[in-house]
């Protein structure tokens, strides 16, 4: 597999899968540039090596075919300004239209095409389409972790017509090394912190989860159903009733691996979901009837950091508590922060999954662990244990 650092793009025309699915406003205009900023560094590698780069991206959810409101052109202007060049926009991403704009360009030109799913068979995987891209190309890299779940045309199928010139981006290259050091290759004690209000939507995780860590921390709505499973009394917080055999079978099974499982001993509850709700502190064990928990109390939090900081590995998917809800986000604050405290100490940190992603970046402390993934759904299918597509493409 070539690499990107040592590759030599002088000359050669580049196909670069990005993640540029931004959000855009009623007048067009991006408001979070993040993905934007995330292939900056690969985009100005193979550029400053006097290669020409050719953009590819999906953006929305185009009903199969051409719609104004799903065009890339907004993001050709804004990713100028931020690689200080011009930025090349093709009105199509395949035919004479896009052929027309690549040949136009120079060593050291940026290009971007329009988008992927105006064509129908980007999603379907189509051999044929994908050929018409990799036309467009001579070396392909792939820089779209966000999206390296889908077995799509331009992120798994066209790697096929590049075999000795297909390489990971900058972005990829860091996502799947951070991933390896969490399910490949952890350094012992290796914890997984995982939450969030459903256990039906980590079951596969928790599952796979079981032969790779040493501790598993469970906390949000989700550790209720596991408190019914243990019998207790759960009042009126979230439980997954069909759920609570199953529960009860997960903590059997790491009981079997010789997986410790902590649950939070406290709960900080209220008397209704609301953010000016009452109050109060209660044992999970025993939440009186008219009230729920919606985030971890003191206690627990005192026994998830005494576990994060004697870990070298840490994995965290989803958040302790209703975080949103400034009553409730203390917890998930809270655990944050001690895995700002285990990097310091030389622990490995790995956040993953949307709300937690939100989490540790509302409170700052994004750069104070050692790796936020950028790709929810992708993340979340790698926690499983499946082969990302795009992933395997490369690597393969």
């Amino acid at each position: 597999m070539a690499s990107i650092d040592t590759f030599s793009f002088r000359g050669k025309r580049t196909l670069v899968r990005v993640d540029f699915n931004v959000p855009l406003n009623e007048k067009l205009e991006i408001t979070d540039d993040t993905r934007i900023r995330a292939a900056l560094k690969t985009i100005r590698k193979i550029s400053g090596d006097g290669g020409k780069v050719i953009l590819m991206s999906h953006l929305g959810r185009p009903k199969g075919g051409p719609e104004p409101k799903y065009s890339m052109a907004p993001v050709a202007p804004h990713l100028a300004k931020l690689l200080n060049q011009p930025v090349l926009f093709a009105p199509a991403c395949v035919g004479p239209d896009a052929h027309d704009v690549i040949n136009r360009m120079n060593d050291g030109d940026v290009a971007l095409l329009e988008n992927l799913r105006f064509h129908k068979e980007e999603e379907g995987g189509d051999e044929f389409f994908a050929g018409q891209l990799a036309e467009l190309g001579d070396t392909y890299v792939n820089d779209a972790f966000g999206t390296a779940h889908r077995a799509h045309a331009s992120t798994a199928v066209i790697a096929r017509f590049f075999p000795g010139a297909k390489m990971f981006g900058y972005l990829m290259e860091d996502e799947v090394s951070a991933l390896d050091k969490v399910m490949r290759n952890a350094a012992h004690p290796v914890t997984a912190i995982i939450g969030g209000s459903k256990v039906s939507s980590k079951i596969a995780i928790l599952e796979n989860l079981l032969s790779k860590v040493d501790n598993l921390i469970i906390g949000g709505g989700m550790a209720f159903t596991f408190f019914r499973a243990l019998g207790g009394n759960t009042g009126n917080s979230l439980v997954e009733e069909d759920k609570i055999p199953l529960a009860a079978e997960l903590l059997n099974k790491a009981k079997e691996k010789g997986v410790k499982v902590l649950l939070p001993g406290d709960s900080v509850i209220a008397d209704r979901f609301a953010v000016d709700a009452t109050v109060a502190a209660s044992e999970s064990l025993n939440i009186p009837a008219g009230w729920m928990g919606l985030d971890i109390g003191k206690n627990a939090v005192s026994d998830f950091r005494a576990c994060i900081l004697q870990s070298r590995t840490v994995l965290w998917n989803g958040p302790m508590g209703v975080f949103e809800m400034e009553p409730f986000a203390t917890g998930t604050l809270d655990i944050a922060r001690a895995l700002a405290e285990a990097t310091a100490g030389g622990a490995f940190t790995l956040v993953g999954g949307g709300d937690s992603v939100a989490a540790i970046n509302q409170f700052g402390l994004a750069g104070d662990v050692s790796y936020v993934s950028t790709g929810g759904g992708a993340m979340l299918e790698a926690l499983e244990g499946r082969e990302l597509p795009g992933i395997a493409a490369i690597r393969g």
